[in-house]
């Protein structure tokens, strides 16, 4: 089947035709022909198989009667609503609606908790046709009047399950309560359980349930490996599964955001580009965070399953486990980030000990046995690999000639920084290798008096003021200088 045999408009498959869409998926082709006849939706799919085009390309299909270039706010009221759980998914969803739209006059709009309400009132108050939001931040501006849902024609659920576990089953109750008897809903999820069945009763009249999978089921297109790695060595083991397996780019999951803020650090300390995403962070350094990952200037993008859902990489090969969840559930919104749109996917996942519960659960959701493999059988026993390129950390303070081995250790790793600090020599990389050398602020000082520790810190400061040293490392003037020295 193809586009064109859906029964959309001219302006829609000129839309789809730029973005490069082909044929229809399984859920395009089930869902569009019903939602184009008015019927209400129950949708299920694995995630990434295009559930937001079989939901937005009827809508605004149907919406297109409306589309008009007046000016007017009282022309443009809303009438599509679609309503997701988080502010990721709420973009992602919103570019969609936008690209789909961009040969209609059908306006649309974006609202979301975390930022500055006045830009959000005023693009409303200016009309919109469609409105993309999380219930929170809709909640508000529906309190404030700047906007109506009298008129509102099309309801859409996106990933309820979601919903429902972030707690939002009040603020979605209110909403309904808010909107038209008489309205078209479609509901969406990758997954249905028990509760979402409960909630469709209550909002949907007399539902086609579409299934194109098995529920839970994750795409065979992903290849699931487990390894087995002790928790105190999860990130030394972290760090060379990407080294070795040379993964250029990885959504790493933890479960809390702590470990994710901590776990990016410490890629960073080991000279791999990375940034944590979570809740605590504001809206401009998620949506910062989530631009340089997708333009390739990190590497890897360590999360919580605040960025589970919603998160659409093109061609993103490879989703890590750096925890496991505990709800086996988030297993599959996580790896359903890669193995995208008939791409091939890896899901690795380390687990220790006291995970492996948690790895049982998954098994049985999935219905899938995974092989539980040893990374490293010489770190499990406690060794540590080094590599060869790998400079000391120190150099031996005991040694004769520290000045000879600070100028060996520097022509044989160039890449890297020796610091004289507190009382010993250390190595780091040289952020400014790449920059033309200025020996003032390349090169460390390094006196060749011997520490005196006996000497009175005063004492020292006056001795040692008139020093012929960079003005870098110029040390605190004392009280005891005199007024001469000082202008000296």
């Amino acid at each position: 089947m193809q586009f064109d045999q859906l029964g959309l408009s001219a302006d829609l498959l000129k839309a789809v035709k730029d973005l490069g869409y082909e044929k229809p998926t399984p859920i395009q082709q089930k869902a569009v022909p019903v939602i184009l006849e008015g019927k209400d939706v129950m949708g299920a799919a694995q995630t990434g198989t295009g559930k937001t085009a079989g939901f937005t390309l009827p809508m605004l299909r149907r919406l297109e009667v409306y589309a008009n270039k007046s000016m007017s706010p009282a022309r443009h009221p809303l009438r599509g609503l679609i309503l997701v759980p988080t502010r990721e998914l709420a973009i992602q969803v919103f570019e969609s609606v936008k690209e789909y739209s961009k040969y209609t006059s059908l306006k649309s709009s974006l609202v979301y908790g975390g930022v500055n309400i006045d830009s959000q009132i005023a693009v409303l108050r200016s009309g919109v046709e469609i409105l993309v939001a999380t219930p929170g931040r809709l909640l508000d501006h529906i309190q404030q009047k700047n906007v109506m849902l009298s008129n509102v024609e099309y309801f859409v659920l996106d990933e309820a399950d979601r919903m429902l576990d972030m707690g939002f089953l009040p603020d979605i109750k209110k909403i309904l309560n808010l909107l038209p008897a008489k309205r078209q809903n479609l509901m969406f999820s990758a997954t249905f359980t028990d509760d979402i069945k409960r909630l469709a009763k209550q909002f949907l009249n007399d539902p086609v349930v579409i299934e194109t999978s098995k529920r839970n089921s994750v795409s065979n297109l992903i290849t699931h490996r487990v390894f087995s790695v002790d928790r105190n060595r999860k990130s030394d083991a972290l760090i060379r599964l990407i080294n070795e397996k040379k993964i250029d780019q990885a959504i790493i999951f933890t479960n809390t955001k702590s470990s994710s803020d901590q776990l990016a650090k410490k890629l960073l300390k080991h000279n791999l580009a990375a940034a944590a995403i979570h809740g605590d962070k504001n809206q401009l350094q998620r949506c910062q965070a989530l631009n340089e990952f997708k333009q390739g200037d990190i590497r890897l993008l360590v999360a919580t399953d605040v960025a589970a859902r919603g998160l659409d990489i093109a061609e993103l090969s490879c989703v890590i486990n750096y925890e496991l969840p505990n709800n086996p559930e988030d297993y599959v919104h996580r790896i359903g980030r890669t193995g995208r749109a008939g791409a091939k996917g890896y899901a690795l996942s380390l687990v220790s000990s006291d995970e492996q519960k948690y790895l049982v659960e998954i098994e049985k959701l999935i219905q899938k046995k995974i092989k539980v493999e040893t990374f490293d059988k010489e770190n499990e026993s406690g060794k540590t690999n080094r590599s060869k390129r790998r400079p000391p950390k120190e150099i031996n303070q005991s040694k004769p000639s520290q000045s000879v081995e600070k100028k060996n250790t520097i022509l044989k790793y160039p890449d890297i920084e020796v610091i004289y600090f507190n009382g010993e020599y250390s190595v780091r990389k040289n952020t400014l290798a790449a920059v033309k050398a200025d020996p003032l602020f390349t090169q460390p000082y390094i006196s060749d008096q011997s520490e005196d520790t006996s000497t009175p810190i005063r004492l020292k400061l006056e001795k040692d003021a008139l020093k012929s040293i960079p003005a870098l490392f110029y040390p605190a003037f004392g009280k005891g200088i005199s007024a001469k020295k000082r202008k000296a």
